[in-house]
């Protein structure tokens, strides 16, 4: 079928900014679709993490924590941690003497760092193209899955399965767009952000909880596996759940974000893909660590593998001994850093601006886009025109909301067409290796053997062995299937 684009609008590139909390105002208000003006909701406290010494402890815990007026928001007993909502510090204090408890921890607060995005129309026919993604609308913007070589694996009918489940642990998912729709299993997904539960109910309460009102989980999702009616992901076929960790700001808590995760393995995922994260001091926050240790621990005990990004802020994540890379310093887990060309599309295996790094914490590297940071982000020749940055492309989620003077404004993203969005980040990078796993699990794989297969395959681009920005290579999708 012939097929023709039309461009006809490009907006200019937002920038994400830090927020401490999704809390809904009882007096905001939705407005209709307006200019997409970045505001940020107020801070708010978070929860409580608490540390159970046994599985047995959960009632006596649980009955505590409703006669201190609080609420426990999620359980598990068997790894021993619950999230407690509503507990001021002297009844933490006090759920802290209990029998049953290990330790009471305040639950740290993190907001996810997006260097840059940015919007653009598209319209006319869309085209379905499951069983064969390279004929997806524009897939002539996405250098990034022809650099690891996903359309000579599609080819070669690696297309992903059905039976194969990615948690998508992030702000959630525009689960029925064009690209998406059919892929997630609702039935599954669950939101682990009380804030934008709020918004739901009062917005939009025919919608499933793990709407997407940001838009960074939508695009990740789309590079794991889509329908390829406008944007291919590694895979068409995997079923996606969705996770929501990270509110309408990008903000989230660690007690959720490990929730997040033994929900994930414990409703059928055999990845789960995190594209978030922070960093703590050791000596300060010494509970985290081995909490997090106990929940990835679990994890791959019941046959899961996680992907994690490296993180944004250009850090040798060996280089301060003091410092937990949440989550690359977690165990088992694949941590994957950022490459992308600079300016036009020469070396698309560079490493980015902003990607963190390390020699022994980086496992590979995938692409996650660039651009000149150095020279004031130039414009220069792309596949779909002049531009500052080397996008790693997906539709937009048409929910996405701002804040502003207490009314919620939903973007442009939500005007009539179809428009795609674009973000660069090591965000973006670990989802093509999340979409690689799960075409390697279609495959029959174990999650130990799907990692070493992922490492032995990938393209030496940083050298010959291991490096500190590349891990042991670039992923390569064609040869990771012996193609």
């Amino acid at each position: 079928m012939k097929r023709s684009l039309r461009w006809t609008m490009a907006v200019a590139t937002l920038t994400f900014a830090a927020c401490s909390s999704d809390a809904i105002s009882p007096e905001a208000t939705l407005r209709a679709p307006d200019a997409p003006t970045m505001a940020l909701a107020a801070g708010g406290a978070a929860g409580h993490l608490v540390v159970l010494k046994n599985r047995n402890a959960a009632s006596s815990v649980s009955a505590q924590v409703k006669e201190l007026g609080g609420t426990v928001r999620y359980m598990h007993a068997e790894v021993g941690i619950a999230l407690v909502d509503g507990l001021d510090d002297a009844s933490a204090a006090k759920l802290a003497k209990n029998a049953g408890t290990q330790e009471v921890m305040r639950d740290q607060e993190f907001t996810l760092a997006a260097p840059k995005a940015t919007v653009q129309a598209i319209s006319d026919v869309a085209i379905t193209s499951v069983e064969n993604p390279a004929s997806a609308n524009v897939f002539s913007r996405q250098w990034n899955m022809r650099l690891i070589e996903a359309d000579a694996a599609w080819a070669a009918g690696k297309l992903g399965s059905p039976g194969v489940t990615v948690a998508i642990l992030d702000t959630g998912i525009d689960y029925d767009n064009f690209d998406l729709a059919g892929l997630v299993d609702l039935s599954r997904s669950r939101s682990f952000v009380p804030g934008d539960d709020a918004l739901t109910a009062a917005f939009f309460p025919t919608r499933h909880v793990i709407d997407d009102y940001n838009g960074h989980g939508t695009n990740v999702a789309s590079q794991v596996s889509s329908n390829a009616t406008w944007l291919a992901g590694v895979t068409s076929k995997t079923t996606l759940i969705g996770v929501k960790v990270l509110g309408r700001s990008g903000s989230g808590t660690t007690g959720g974000v490990l929730a997040g995760l033994l929900w994930a393995a414990d409703n059928g995922a055999d990845v789960a893909n995190m594209s978030l994260g922070n960093v703590f001091a050791k000596s300060e926050a010494k509970g985290f660590g081995s909490v997090i240790n106990k929940v990835f621990n679990y994890a791959r005990q019941q046959g899961m593998l996680v992907v994690v990004a490296a993180g944004n802020a250009a850090t040798d994540l060996q280089g301060n001994k003091d410092a937990f890379a949440a989550y690359c310093d977690a165990p088992h887990v694949i941590c994957v850093s950022a490459v992308g060309p600079k300016t036009a599309m020469l070396n698309q295996d560079e490493p980015t601006y902003y990607t963190n790094f390390g020699r022994g914490a980086i496992a590979v590297s995938a692409p996650g886009g660039n651009a000149d940071e150095a020279n004031g982000f130039p414009a220069s020749a792309r596949p779909w025109g002049n531009d500052v940055a080397s996008w790693v492309w997906s539709l937009c989620a048409r929910r996405t909301l701002v804040l502003q003077n207490n009314q919620y404004f939903l973007t442009i993203c939500s005007t009539p067409g179809v428009w795609a969005g674009a973000y660069i980040g090591t965000s973006q990078a670990a989802p093509h290796v999340a979409g690689l796993a799960a075409s390697l699990f279609a495959e029959g794989m174990n999650a130990s053997s799907v990692k070493q297969a992922i490492v032995k395959s990938a393209d030496k681009v940083g050298g010959n062995g291991t490096t500190a920005h590349h891990g042991s290579g670039r992923i390569n999708v064609k040869k990771a299937h012996g193609l």
